[in-house]
């Protein structure tokens, strides 16, 4: 039996199925797990619920690739790290001049609100929280916990690469879609150092922790932790760098590897 005190996990592709559900083998597993789970999303605040109303209780998330970190027993965001009007002002142009078919959205109010540009894609229409800008300014008049880039032409992880280099240090980009849309955070704000400061803040230390990922956004989070596990369906960048290769989020590799870890 492996010895660990915190499992952090990302949800989609990986604690959640195709289907975007937590199967029964994953729920009996968590239920019986001894010690904290923590969620480690891209997700922002707004989109938890969908996870969380399949659980018996909700768990602590740290949400927008590490921005926000939320508590939902007192239903309390215990940090959260933006950025700047300034800072997007600056990134915005960069994004503009060096991508031309650049589509852009912010996530505003810690992740409960999203504007976004009229070419964004609308998938969540009659969502409230969810808002068309009328003008650009609109875009960078606040500060944002994240900020979204969509390319239609561009290559998913060229685009990433690409987005990466016009920032240069200003921010952090990572990208967790399979398609050309890339997540921009303030400098410093990735997976790694929201689990990092929460775990700091129960007295867990980074060996101590075993966490699962499937996408490039993962990457920092898994190598912080004493122990990281990629799942099957993982992006090539993600196995390259894990500890451990578990079964696809399709076959409850999350559940597989606690069950055989903590003995279960």
């Amino acid at each position: 039996m492996m010895s660990f005190s915190l499992v952090a996990t990302d949800i989609d592709g990986t604690l959640i199925n195709s289907e975007r559900v937590l199967t029964r083998r994953t729920l009996d597993v968590l239920a019986q797990v001894p010690v904290p789970v923590i969620l480690v999303t891209g997700r922002p605040m707004r989109w938890l619920d969908q996870l969380q109303d399949q659980l018996p209780h909700p768990l602590p998330a740290v949400c927008a690739n590490g921005a926000v970190i939320y508590d939902p027993d007192t239903d309390q965001i215990l940090r959260a790290e933006s950025m700047p009007a300034e800072v997007l002002l600056d990134v915005t142009k960069r994004l503009r001049d060096a991508v031309p078919d650049v589509v852009l959205a912010v996530e505003v109010e810690d992740g409960r609100s999203f504007l976004h540009e009229q070419a964004w894609p609308r998938l969540w229409e009659g969502d409230h929280r969810i808002r068309v800008i009328s003008t650009p300014e609109e875009l960078t008049s606040a500060p944002a916990v994240k900020l979204l880039a969509r390319s239609a032409t561009a290559d998913p992880d060229d685009f990433l690469e690409l987005v990466s280099r016009t920032l240069g240090d200003r921010a952090v980009a990572t990208r967790s879609s399979s398609s050309a849309l890339v997540e921009i955070s303030a400098a410093g704000v990735t997976k790694a150092a929201g689990l990092a400061w929460l775990c700091e803040r129960e007295g867990v230390t980074a060996e101590q922790v075993v966490a699962f990922g499937d996408m490039p956004n993962d990457i920092p989070m898994l190598s912080w932790a004493g122990r990281a596990v990629a799942m099957g369906n993982a992006h090539p960048a993600v196995k390259e760098i894990a500890d451990d290769v578990c079964a696809s989020n399709d076959d409850d590799g999350v559940a597989r590897y606690l069950r055989e870890a903590f003995d279960l």
